[in-house]
């Protein structure tokens, strides 16, 4: 892991600036809206807006690596996201800030591409896998700080703005200034909506379901809290304690879907985060079963991504898994896009409860899906389920088809060592047998010998 670091230290380094820069403005946009007098419904579509347009920019981003290449895109779209960072804070009003977050959603869906693209170029078969994981961690490491970041200045003033602004334009620095040539492209195809409705109906609504889930819980997570009262602190240690739950769970649950009905645990998660989410609007907890809630909620719905895609991808051959993959993503992303908005509509309607109302209806939904769907559909082994790989709802498609041949091969590898070593227990159980004979021989022999002397 070391060395992996070391080899990979300035892109690893660049996406961790990027995603506390990301995570400040997120947060922020939230807290000083409310200082703006912004209605929450517009705040709304402002959340939604970065939804639409990391959207728009998956699908857009690869032609312009195409045309012009890697460098010149990464440069261009960090200097966007580092300018509209800024320009939050001059032109405080919802519709620039609509027309901002799309411009920030799209330019970061482009820069994440681009480096996930270095990252697995700059990585062998040998070292992929951990690049990857410490790709992921340092996503998550990012966000989390900035929530901390949030706590150093005041939301109505420049300052807060100005910080990720700089994090973002430092970040592209060590990866700009690598030695790592810009890596090949290749479009990754997608799965027609007919074709990965007829592999897995799990798969395609729950990922649509659980895209409502994550936009409104990252993009309206801090709405909520103003209008809940909160501190910036408390609104801060609220986000960080989501995606903490979410870094913390994803291993477990990992483990266990390799071992039990995917299914099973798919339904189980969306019902123990339904079950959260309902806790917290029905009884208004205290601020410390808050967080214990929030820790919750985040690490079973973080988990539920990378589980509905081994679970699509179960009843696929590998040469379609990261076809059906990016499908799944795209249709997250159109799940994502309505979330804040319909969060916002739930919270004029019935208050800052309306934010855990939504996000409980669709783990609910999720879980029924699931338990109607085993009944219409035989369970796999789990020796005939697919790899679990972990998946960071953040990540595009580049980096999902590196983790899935990552998965699959460590699969295969775990198969082969678990057929040597069966062969290996056959052919000394054989010996023993042939030893056994051979001993019985000797004792008959001896035996025949004494009856003959008697």
């Amino acid at each position: 892991m070391l060395t992996v670091l070391r080899q990979t230290w300035p892109l690893l380094l660049g996406i961790l600036l990027l995603m506390v820069g990301n995570g400040m403005q997120g947060t922020l946009l939230g807290i000083r809206g409310r200082i703006e007098g912004i209605d929450t419904f517009y705040m709304s579509l402002v959340m939604s807006a970065y939804f639409a347009g990391f959207l728009f920019g998956s699908r857009m981003v690869p032609d312009l690596i195409a045309r012009v290449g890697h460098v010149r895109v990464f440069a261009a779209l960090g200097s966007l996201i580092s300018a509209v960072l800024i320009l939050y804070a001059a032109w405080p009003s919802w519709p620039a800030w609509m027309v901002m977050r799309v411009l920030i959603g799209f330019s970061f869906s482009g820069v994440y591409i681009t480096a996930e693209s270095w990252l697995n170029a700059g990585s062998t078969n040998e070292t992929r896998g951990q690049a990857l994981s410490l790709y992921m961690i340092m996503q998550m490491l990012g966000i989390v700080t900035a929530q901390g970041l949030l706590n150093v200045g005041d939301p109505a003033g420049y300052l807060l703005f100005v910080i990720p602004s700089v994090l973002v334009s430092i970040s592209f620095t060590p990866i700009l200034l690598s030695a790592s040539p810009a890596p090949s492209f290749e479009t990754i195809q997608r799965m027609t909506f007919k074709r990965l409705w007829q592999t897995s109906p799990l798969g395609m609504i729950g990922i649509f379901l659980l895209g409502g889930v994550f936009s409104a819980m990252f993009g309206m997570a801090s709405v909520w809290g103003t209008a809940a009262g909160l501190s910036v602190r408390q609104i801060s240690e609220f986000v960080a304690a989501i995606y903490v739950g979410g870094m913390v769970l994803q291993y477990p649950i990992g483990w266990a879907s390799d071992r039990m009905d995917r299914r099973v645990l798919i339904a189980g998660s969306a019902l123990i985060g339904g079950v959260m989410t309902g806790i917290v609007f029905l009884f208004n907890p205290p601020f410390v079963v808050l967080l214990v809630a929030a820790a919750l909620i985040g690490g079973f719905a973080n988990p539920l991504y990378s589980l509905l895609i081994a679970y699509t991808n179960d009843y696929l051959d590998y040469s379609d898994m990261a076809a059906a993959s990016a499908g799944l993503m795209f249709v997250n992303g159109l799940g994502a896009v309505s979330g804040p908005i319909l969060t916002g509509w739930l919270m004029g309607l019935v208050g800052p409860g309306g934010f855990f109302l939504y996000i409980g209806v669709l783990f609910f939904a999720i879980a029924g899906y699931a338990g109607w769907r085993m009944t219409r559909r035989e369970s796999l082994s789990p020796a005939d389920t697919g790899a679990y790989a972990v998946i960071s709802p953040t990540a595009t498609a580049v980096a999902v088809e590196a983790v899935l041949e990552v998965a699959q091969e460590e699969a295969e590898a775990a198969a082969d060592e678990a057929a040597e070593a069966d062969a290996a227990a056959a052919e000394l159980a054989a010996d023993q047998v042939a030893a056994d004979e051979a001993d019985a021989a000797v004792e008959a022999a001896e035996q025949d010998s004494k009856d003959a002397r008697a």
